[in-house]
């Protein structure tokens, strides 16, 4: 640990010394539903409609006649009984693109007051603020419905408006699949003066209820609220709430389906259980609200650092999707029923956006959300190799020592990090000469064996007029403000900070301009940056945070844009690193909060978890959730970040981390090291083994990574993702496939365990990627294998091919030219499929066709290598569809050399008579084995290998097997 001589950071050495004691996680240092006014009153809604006799409760919300805004828009008047003299208007929307997605807005218009509700989350989270609309979609309306047809022929998609009291359904073939407001449950608070005589009149306590306006009606069934309506006083914080109210409610019913999933971030399992009735799991709602959170719980529906409203409601028939797009404190309510499933969302401020993605299928789900906002880009290839981190690294010997440890221990490293300790008195950007003196000297060093590193940046400003960044920003009026106007201060790791406004247009190029290397000095290429703490995180705010008064640019307060803020902080960093360089090279930024189109700019990890067995088993569920909302490129804490664990925890930490898309290392500053080297035999070869085969599939990750920059799927692929019809899949979400290679893994998450059972949907063999055994072909089979402390359950789909570089370096740029394996494991009808993408792994040369990508197949007769392209019909904006050109394509020339070493060939039922490539016999050996793709048994699959077949990664061929 470092000594420090500031009585600031002594304090934050005593304060980090009592961490082991105070971070345990504090519920009660952050809000439930009840403690906040707006889901206070409107939640009880719900519970005043499910109390209500039959026929009694009804919405006070019906439309007027509508007009046409333009070609696939519609707009009504809407009218509320509440409050008549109120106005609103529902607009829908349908989309040019996604096979019928609808887009369904309401807003109050007209209004009195000086106010207005925050209507820029799109504008954020959206690929286009206002995608394009549909010309083909139609409307028939009456007096009492309107009924919009849309989307493909074959689709028959309609969505029917019932005028009052308004609901809106989302209809396949004539059968519901999304209702919007079937309970009754739409409320959209609006904008009022507080009525100061009144106010002062009313001595009620936090639990006691007052009607707003309630002078001439009962409005009290969706009107009732507390004295907090218009400022809310929390512990020792008061928030102003100058605009009052503004919250909004919306239900949505799922007909027909036993399954959602979605609302990243949160350590639950991937199909959400029940927040309410007889079967609740949970006592209080999923909570999308960014905090920096301790020590979280490994099974809770409590805030973490990302919130994405989006969910995914899915049946053996049909997978339908929302996007709710509102970036404040939202509570969802899920309750599973008979007919389907309910649920009930409360937000404190902003419009309803509301995006209705129609499937029909979780393939066509994934598509749709990434036309909307965007697919994950190429990341550069390093970062999806092996990352070691600690709370901290102490100095440059330290730095350079791990680097030279690892190279002892044979053990591969690709990037190497920096926290918060590099930077004089946490100034990020200013490095502690005292303990790293030349920070080039040291990056290039590690640069020089192809490696990186990453050091942090955080979003807090140290205050300190001697400090570059703070003076400029003050300069430049570019930070975040108090309501009173005044720049906004509050404490961090820096102690006194303030935060850069990154809503503020002013402080983009600014921002981009402290990432030249004519400006930061001390960086170079090889250094890459981790954005931490942006929820935001502020130690001495109201729930570790902000006050929501604050002020934004534009006049918006910290409410409204909350869940985004993060989002912003590593939006402008990911643009900084590449405005840095001529040409530009891809990015990598890690960011801790995330929203709704986060993965555009990086990666991000699922935070301060616990190195514990119940942490280790829901880590997979957490990450099978971000991916299936977009966020692809992320992980967990390998090890946990608290905690000492155990030698056998720490390798079943590693065995799950090498099988997530990012693979990081990270602990505590008051952690035991546990850097992989350190330890004695077996265990160092048991971690050296998983890191080195994480380096052999890097070809795997890489092919993972790009067809989901072409078409936003999931890296980690949940059960019901693959097989959507199979409902014993359904809420499996401990195991998961990598992409689309036919790898299917499942980490060991038992203490002691020496077997592990695998799920089998699908009627095809799988084979044992390690021994080769053959487990045949059987329809929802659960598998039991043996899984000692040196292996875990990975297993190969029959009909896949596997490319691997069997030669591992140091680091994963050493490999470039190093040749490729083929491991093929036959279908039961004897064939298998699949791929190989490469380009120069860094910069943007691929949006040019500057890639190799090769389709392989084999269909029990020959093995072929073709060329191929991106579809016409992708949703990727940056992969050009230009098909590979061997005589025009940089980079297939520089690796026109790299050959095919090997190819291996598992489940064949005879021994080949020859084998032939252009005339000529390979070198090539057969084992009958025990087993092959057709057998009704487990055993040894049968196996052939072709060694050195003389063929390349870049031209077409084709192996002839008689």
């Amino acid at each position: 640990m470092r000594t420090f001589v500031s009585p600031l950071n002594l304090l934050l050495v005593l304060t980090v010394l009592l961490l082991p004691v105070i971070l345990a996680v504090k519920q009660e240092d952050f809000k439930q539903c009840h403690q906040s006014s707006f889901c206070r009153r409107l939640r009880s809604i719900a519970n005043k409609q499910e109390n209500a006799a039959s026929g009694t409760f009804n919405s006070p919300y019906t439309l007027l006649a509508p007009s046409t805004v333009e070609e696939g828009a519609w707009k009504w008047p809407v009218k509320s009984s509440l409050y008549p003299e109120i106005k609103f208007d529902l607009q829908i929307e349908v989309l040019a693109e996604g096979d019928g997605i609808v887009r369904i807005r309401i807003d109050e218009t007209d209004s009195t007051t000086p106010f207005k509700r925050y209507n820029e989350t799109a504008r954020w989270a959206l690929l286009e603020t206002k995608p394009p609309l549909t010309t083909s979609a139609s409307i028939k309306s009456s007096s009492d419905k309107s009924t919009i047809a849309y989307g493909p022929a074959n689709s028959k998609l309609s969505l029917e408006i019932q005028h009052s009291p308004l609901k809106i359904t989302q209809l396949r073939n004539g059968k519901p699949e999304i209702v919007f407001n079937e309970r009754s449950l739409f409320h959209m608070e609006h904008f009022r003066i507080k009525d100061t005589e009144k106010a002062q009149d009313q001595l009620l306590s936090e639990s006691e209820q007052v009607v707003l306006n309630g002078d001439q009606q009962d409005r009290s069934w969706f009107e009732e609220s507390d004295i907090d309506a218009f400022q809310e006083t929390w512990r020792k914080w008061t928030d102003s709430k100058p605009k009052g109210p503004e919250g909004f409610s919306l239900d949505l019913t799922f007909p027909g389906v036993k399954h959602v999933y979605g609302l990243p971030e949160h350590a639950s399992p991937l199909s959400l259980p029940d927040t309410l009735g007889p079967n609740a799991h949970y006592s209080e709602p999923y909570r999308l609200f960014n905090v920096d959170i301790f020590e979280y719980l490994a099974d809770s529906p409590m805030s973490l650092y990302g919130a994405i409203p989006l969910l995914h409601a899915h049946s053996a028939d049909h997978s339908v999707g929302v996007l709710n797009l509102v970036a404040s404190d939202t509570f969802v309510d899920v309750k599973h029923d008979q007919d389907g499933v309910r649920t009930h969302w409360v937000s404190e401020s902003g419009i309803l956006d509301l995006l209705l993605l129609p499937g029909p299928k979780p393939q066509q789900l994934f598509e749709q959300y990434s036309i909307l906002t965007g697919p994950t880009p190429l990341p550069p290839q390093w970062s999806t190799a092996y990352h070691q981190c600690r709370w901290n690294y102490n100095d440059e010997d330290d730095v350079l020592e791990v680097d030279r440890k690892f190279d002892e221990a044979d053990i591969p490293l690709d990037i190497t990090w920096l926290d918060i300790e590099y930077a004089e008195e946490h100034r990020y950007f200013d490095w502690n000469h005292k303990f790293f003196p030349d920070p080039k000297r040291m990056i290039d060093a590690v640069a020089s064996k192809g490696r990186k590193m990453v050091a942090i940046i955080d979003p807090h400003v140290k205050k300190t007029d001697s400090f570059r960044i703070y003076s400029d920003a003050k300069d430049l009026d570019v930070l975040i403000k108090k309501s009173d106007g005044n720049n906004f201060e509050g404490w961090c790791w820096t102690g006194s900070s303030v935060w850069v406004d990154f809503f503020n247009e002013n402080a983009w190029s600014w921002w981009t301009k402290m990432f030249n290397f004519d400006i930061w000095k001390e960086a170079t290429n090889a250094l890459f940056i981790w954005n931490d703490m942006n929820e935001p995180s502020v130690f001495d705010g109201p729930e570790i945070s902000m006050p929501r008064d604050n002020i934004h640019a534009g006049g918006w307060e910290h409410r409204d844009v909350h869940n985004i803020n993060g989002m912003m902080f590593h939006n402008q960093t990911a643009h900084a690193l590449i405005a840095r360089e001529n040409p530009a090279k891809r990015p990598f930024v890690l960011s801790r909060s995330f929203f709704a189109g986060s993965h555009r700019y990086g990666a991000i990890w699922t935070g301060d978890n616990l190195g514990t067995w119940d942490h280790l088993a829901g880590e997979t569920a957490m990450l099978l959730s971000n991916n299936i909302a977009g966020m692809v490129f992320s992980g967990a804490d390998v090890g946990g970040f608290f905690g000492n664990p155990t030698h056998e925890l720490l390798v079943r930490w590693y065995q799950a981390g090498a099988f997530m898309p990012f693979f990081r290392a990270h602990a505590h500053i008051d952690t035991k090291r546990r850097e992989p080297y350190l330890f004695e035999e077996p265990i160092r070869g048991y971690i050296r083994d998983i890191i080195r085969l994480r380096y052999q599939l890097l070809p795997v990750w890489y092919n993972a990574f790009h067809d989901s920059s072409l078409n936003g799927v999931p890296i980690m692929r949940p059960q019901y993702a693959v097989f959507p019809e199979d409902e014993q899949g359904f809420a499996i979400d401990d195991q998961y496939y990598v992409g689309g290679s036919g790898l299917l893994f499942k980490p060991v998450t038992k203490e002691g365990a020496e077997s592990t059972e695998v799920y089998i949907s699908d009627a095809q063999p799988y084979f044992n990627y390690f021994t080769h055994q053959l487990y045949p072909a059987s329809a929802h089979q659960t598998l039991t294998l043996q899984t000692p402390l040196s292996t875990f359950p990975l297993l190969i789909q029959g009909g896949s091919i596997i490319p691997s570089r069997q030669r591992v370096r140091r680091s994963s740029p050493l490999m470039w030219q190093d040749p490729f394996t083929l491991t093929i494991a036959t279908s039961k009808e004897g064939k298998a499929s699949g791929q190989l993408y490469l380009d120069d792994g860094v910069g943007y040369g691929y949006t040019q066709g500057e890639y190799i990508w090769r389709s392989f197949d084999f269909n029990g007769k020959s093995l072929s290598s073709k060329s191929k392209s991106p579809s016409p019909t992708s949703s990727s904006s940056d992969t050009s569809v230009v098909e590979y050109d061997s005589e025009n394509n940089n980079c297939a020339q520089a690796i026109s050399h790299v050959k095919i070493e090997e190819i291996t060939i598992l489940g064949l039922s005879n021994k080949p008579k020859s084998i032939k490539i252009n005339g000529e016999e390979p070198s090539w050996t057969f084992d009958n084995g025990s087993a092959n793709s057709n057998s009704t048994k487990e055993g040894q699959s049968s196996k052939l290998i072709i060694k050195n077949p003389g063929v390349d990664v870049v031209s077409n061929w084709e192996i002839l097997i008689n």
